[in-house]
């Protein structure tokens, strides 16, 4: 089964190597992943390398999804869910191009992906990690119903946790 999710203005589904361009652009932006702990792409072949051996659609059934604006077919970032091995626990995610910040895109996405969870996978509970100085992705964890859970180093920075329970999803 192929994950494919939408919402009023978005089309989510699996990453494949057609992405690698954008993914690549997404990733080699110190801004955009300034607040990710993740290394910065230095070539489209990063990109090609992370899509081809992305295994958490078959091992999960979950993982993050290429995001596109339905109007047009541009490409926006991409937003899942993630179980996260060394917690344990599912982690909603999301990163955008930055022409893309402040039009809801990440909250609207995070909204579909948290339904999927709770709803299709019937998971229990889903967490969301970002450093402290992210405020960005900490009003989404807001906005999205989540609540702060506990403080927790996020890419080797101070971090928090906020989660939500799939009795307090809408």
């Amino acid at each position: 089964m192929e994950i494919e999710l939408s919402s009023e203005r978005l089309h989510l589904r699996e990453m494949n190597v057609a992405d690698a361009e954008n993914l690549f652009l997404l990733n080699s932006d110190a801004e955009v992943i300034q607040y990710t702990g993740d290394v910065m792409f230095t070539s489209i072949d990063d990109a090609f390398n992370l899509i081809k051996n992305y295994d958490h659609y078959k091992k999960y059934k979950m993982g993050r999804l290429s995001l596109f604006d339905k109007t047009n077919g541009e490409y926006i970032g991409w937003c899942g869910l993630k179980f996260r091995e060394e917690l344990g626990k599912v982690d909603i995610g999301y990163r955008l191009l930055k022409k893309h910040w402040g039009k809801g895109y990440a909250t609207e996405s995070a909204s579909v992906c948290l339904d999927y969870g709770f709803n299709i996978l019937n998971l229990e509970e889903i967490i969301g990690t970002a450093m402290l100085e992210n405020t960005a992705s900490l009003n989404v964890f807001r906005k999205l119903g989540m609540k702060y859970d506990t403080d927790e180093p996020c890419g080797g920075m101070p971090g928090v946790i906020y989660k939500i329970k799939k009795s307090e999803w809408k």
